[in-house]
């Protein structure tokens, strides 16, 4: 696993090169592919997910989900999921430069 850093809203966060999100049927989810297996994630972290382009500040994802789902407050949840994603290995996270 790797060592988790503090998330900042302005950081950008991208699924590592040995991952792969893709739908999969016979499991009827999205899942993350590696090498040694598969992780099935539940709807609110694919859509999390779908989301990390290695573009997207954390912030523009969660202003992109609460557009998606209007009336919800989800920047807890987002960052909660993106520490544990990282925490895992799953994404890595880029700096935006200071200023």
């Amino acid at each position: 696993m790797a060592e988790a850093m503090q998330l900042a809203l302005d950081d950008i966060p991208a699924i590592q090169a040995r991952f792969r999100l893709q739908w999969e049927p016979a499991q009827n989810a999205h899942v993350l592919l590696y090498p040694e297996g598969m992780v099935k994630l539940s709807e609110s972290a694919a859509h999390i997910l779908n989301r990390v382009d290695g573009s997207a500040s954390i912030a523009n994802i969660i202003l992109d989900l609460e557009r998606a789902f209007p009336g919800v407050d989800l920047k807890s949840d987002v960052l909660e999921f993106l520490n544990i994603a990282q925490e895992h290995g799953w994404i890595a996270i880029r700096r935006h430069p200071a200023g």
